[in-house]
């Protein structure tokens, strides 16, 4: 393998990452999240900041092995009009309570 070095400021190194939402943490935040929303840009929060930023888990440690295998089925829809709140398990509705409350 071959590579070439690269010296950055620390704003370019900052503002030339994959993760929009890192780069708007540093500088410039109203270009870069209005460039991200104009262009349709996703933030797949693969990173430490980004995931901090957003309230996640980060995606390190001890644990970050099984996290990785985790997978997420979505069984319905809260939006849907046949969606049955009190099919959800209680811990879950917590979670959906406060994301409605946060929009």
């Amino acid at each position: 393998a071959k590579g070439d070095a690269l010296l950055l400021g620390i704003t370019k190194a900052s503002l030339s990452t994959e993760s929009f939402i890192s780069a708007s943490s540093f500088q410039e935040t109203t270009k870069v999240l209005t460039e991200a929303s104009i262009n349709g840009r996703v933030d797949y929060l693969r990173g430490l900041k980004e995931n901090v930023i957003m309230g996640r888990l980060i995606p390190a440690g001890t644990g970050l092995g099984a996290y990785k295998r985790l997978t997420v089925d979505v069984q319905a829809d809260p939006d849907d009009e046949d969606y049955d709140m009190d099919s959800v398990p209680a811990d879950a509705r917590a979670d959906t309570a406060e994301a409605s409350a946060v929009e």
